[in-house]
């Protein structure tokens, strides 16, 4: 008995059956691992978004921590800089106390100089720099440096500078007043000092003379010594203490008193006189006199 034999249109349909089967199986297996992939990437980006979380709040936290640690650094830098002005000022203090506050004050007539006055420390100067070798003079000794240099380098310049007179005490002042009122009476008065109100008592003062003139003193403005101390004499500390009108006393072109650079050069370039200013003013230039 013959087979029935099975159509090819079956073979087909079955074929296709298990084709389009497998196919659903595939597409059910790539949409299973797809949703397995978005749920993990949904993961992802709820890690990423607590990191970026994290990382925010770290950089809040820095920029926190950055603002005071500038904040500290500037209390820190205003702190070191009171401990340096207190510092500044303990040793402007402690300079000034080591520092003769009669230097500066205004005598000639204004501020008196008891007996009992004399500088810290004197120093005998050279003969070389005398006018008369056989009398002593004395001056200053932290004013001595400055003088010397002051006669070497005006004789560098040409110039001869001789000191006539210098530190004086008050007996010496005393007995020059008297001889002085004996032979020109109140006359006197116009140019020398009564004791206790004589710069020369300071130890910071000399009177100059120079060649041509007999070691005197009239016609010292009309000398070469004169007009280079007039230009020079503030770059070692000393100025001109009684100029042409002045209230004081006669024009005194040889008497050159010691105050210091700093206030010798300010008395220059403004062109002003030592007893022109104000003596609060003055008394600024103490703390630095021989600096």
């Amino acid at each position: 008995m013959e087979k029935p034999r099975i159509s090819p249109y079956i073979y087909f349909i079955i074929i296709l059956v298990a084709a389009l089967g497998y196919g659903f199986y595939l597409y059910q297996k790539q949409s299973d691992h797809v949703s397995e992939l978005l749920e993990l990437a949904d993961v992802q980006e709820r890690k990423i978004a607590q990191l970026e979380g994290i990382i925010e709040t770290q950089a809040n936290y820095s920029n926190s921590l950055a603002t005071e640690l500038s904040a500290e650094k500037n209390r820190n830098e205003e702190f070191a800089q009171q401990i340096g002005e207190i510092a500044g000022t303990v040793g402007t203090l402690e300079k000034l106390s080591q520092t003769d506050e009669e230097l500066l004050q205004k005598y000639s007539k204004v501020y008196f100089l008891n007996e009992h006055y004399t500088p810290s420390h004197l120093s005998q100067l050279e003969n070389e720099y005398l006018y008369d070798e056989n009398q002593d003079q004395y001056i200053h000794s932290r004013v001595l440096p400055y003088l010397e240099d002051m006669i070497l380098d005006a004789k560098d310049d040409d110039v001869t500078l001789y000191i006539r007179s210098a530190y004086r005490s008050f007996g010496t002042q005393s007995q020059l007043k008297s001889n002085y009122s004996v032979t020109y009476g109140s006359g006197a008065n116009t140019f020398s000092a009564d004791q206790g109100y004589s710069e020369h008592q300071l130890g910071t003062t000399v009177d100059f003379t120079t060649t041509g003139i007999n070691g005197g003193l009239t016609g010292f403005q009309n000398t070469k010594a004169y007009e280079w101390l007039r230009n020079n004499a503030h770059k070692y500390g000393f100025v001109l203490s009684y100029p042409p009108n002045n209230d004081y006393y006669i024009f005194e072109p040889w008497h050159w008193r010691f105050v210091g650079v700093d206030l010798a050069t300010h008395l220059h370039g403004g062109d002003i006189y030592f007893y022109d200013m104000e003596q609060r003013e003055i008394d600024e230039y103490l703390v630095n006199i021989f600096d």
